[in-house]
């Protein structure tokens, strides 16, 4: 199938005309993606080590390198199990409920997100077009009881017998207990989008999504990590 992704990961990452180093600004962010801190608290924190930074930068930092550095981590991620479970769950951006589309793998590893505007067929074509760009077809993607990614699923299977790849079908199961562990790993997520109250602009949450996904998959272990590093130089790395 088609690869939606950009294979590269060497998205160009500048701090110039930054008025703080990177190490500070990428601290920052690791703070915010990382801990149950909002942006003042940060604020508070830094201030106590002699680095004045208004929390309104802080939000700008994570909005400009949240998904540059997620990104680069695409790059480096491992292969995921191909048995999946997919899920989507509530979030609240500028007071409006949207969906975000998420799915794990049988050990709980990230394999994709997405966050959109409607629960519809459109939407599940866009989180799998994105999830099967970067992993590969799953053998196997269990789901909730939506009749949107059931439909889904299907036509994917219609187009992969149409094109000759029988071998390949993708099956598809609506079991509860399987998917237990998709709907337990919306919970760092879901704390974040309580601590802020609902984000005030979609650029806000989808990056400040991507580098939670991000957190999650350095502290599973998902990317290579040659040299041992800690998980926090292992973020930093991303940028260098």
């Amino acid at each position: 199938m088609q690869n939606f992704f950009l294979r590269s990961d060497r998205m160009t990452i500048k701090f110039t005309g930054r008025h703080f180093p990177s190490e500070i600004i990428l601290q920052s962010v690791r703070y915010y993606l990382s801990y149950k801190l909002s942006y003042r608290e940060i604020e508070e924190v830094l201030a106590e080590r002699g680095i004045n930074v208004d929390h309104s930068t802080l939000n700008r930092w994570v909005i400009k390198y949240a998904p540059l550095l997620e990104h680069r981590a695409r790059g480096r991620k491992k292969p995921v199990a191909s048995s999946w479970r997919m899920d989507e769950t509530y979030i609240n951006v500028k007071g409006q409920w949207k969906y975000y589309y998420r799915a794990v793998d049988k050990y709980g590893d990230v394999i994709d997100f997405l966050l959109r505007d409607k629960q519809d067929e459109k939407a599940a074509r866009a989180f799998f077009q994105k999830a099967i760009g970067q992993h590969g077809l799953p053998d196997k993607v269990v789901i909730d009881g939506s009749h949107s990614n059931a439909l889904t699923l299907h036509h994917i299977n219609v187009d992969l017998w149409h094109n000759g790849h029988m071998l390949s079908l993708i099956e598809i199961l609506s079991i509860k207990y399987l998917n237990n562990i998709v709907e337990q790993s919306h919970r760092r997520v879901k704390g974040k989008m309580n601590q802020c109250l609902g984000w005030k602009s979609d650029e806000g949450a989808k990056a400040t999504l991507a580098g939670i996904e991000l957190w999650s998959m350095i502290k599973n272990g998902q990317l290579d990590n040659p040299d041992g590093l800690s998980v926090w130089d292992e973020f930093y790395a991303l940028a260098a």
